[in-house]
């Protein structure tokens, strides 16, 4: 019997079920219901939700009298960031893929600049900034969270302006004129904590994609730092880099 992970039942068996699908052909015939039942110590209640949810995923497929299937599911979140032509912003980017973006927002506020992220903005360890955390979902299913900080002295507005619909971007474009000219972005793994699990529906020790961004103007002043922990088995962070003048 596979042991249990932290959280919900079906939530480990499905994190278990989907890397065991992800190393599998496509097309492969998982073991019936009452031999994976024995196998993770569930009902089949417990494992027809955790099924559900790989199908939901496009990890499985359900064949009317044939069984269940291994699928590879198709990337909803494919994110191009151009370092020419634009900083667009997530929401924008996948919007314009046809997607249903969805943004709750759990945190919006001033603090005190966190350590980290201090040198990030240039700015003294005694400075503000509005902190903004968001669960960004992609056709209703959750896909990462992110967390952005901008110096409060410039952009104060951005702790109470209405951020659950749309692009932070777009706000700062509108609001400030901002000059969005130039983004580094860096790509690293992490693990999903417990309550980033909980938000993603994935399992407590998950691998993320970590996604690191900061948007600096053309005089190379930084404007916002984010961070997003995206989940990986339905993301995928494309970067186009353009060369112009020669």
């Amino acid at each position: 019997m596979v042991s249990a992970e932290t959280g919900p039942k079906y939530l480990s068996v499905r994190e278990h079920l989907r890397r065991r699908a992800s190393a599998l052909p496509e097309n492969t015939l998982l073991p019936p219901e009452p031999v994976l039942c024995a196998e993770y110590g569930v009902s089949r209640i417990t494992l027809r939700r955790a099924v559900d949810g790989l199908v939901a995923d496009g990890h499985l497929v359900r064949e009317q009298g044939r069984g269940t299937f291994v699928a590879r599911p198709a990337i909803r979140h494919e994110y191009r960031e151009s370092f020419v032509h634009r900083i667009a912003g997530w929401s924008s980017v996948m919007a314009e893929q046809g997607a249903q973006v969805g943004t709750t927002v759990l945190t919006q506020r001033v603090v005190p600049v966190p350590v980290a992220i201090a040198p990030e903005l240039d700015l003294p360890v005694a400075a503000d900034v509005v902190e903004l955390v968001r669960l960004r979902s992609v056709d209703g299913a959750p896909n990462h969270v992110a967390h952005s900080f901008l110096p409060a002295a410039r952009f104060g507005r951005a702790a109470e302006a209405d951020l659950g619909d749309g692009s932070l971007y777009a706000f700062l474009r509108r609001e400030y004129d901002a000059d969005l000219a130039h983004a580094r972005i860096v790509v690293d793994v992490g693990t999903a904590t417990a309550e980033e699990a909980e938000l993603l529906r994935i399992v407590a020790g998950s691998p993320l994609l970590v996604v690191r961004t900061t948007v600096r103007d053309s005089a190379g002043s930084p404007l916002v730092h984010s961070y997003s922990r995206l989940r990986p088995d339905v993301s995928r962070v494309e970067f186009e880099v353009s060369v112009t003048g020669r």
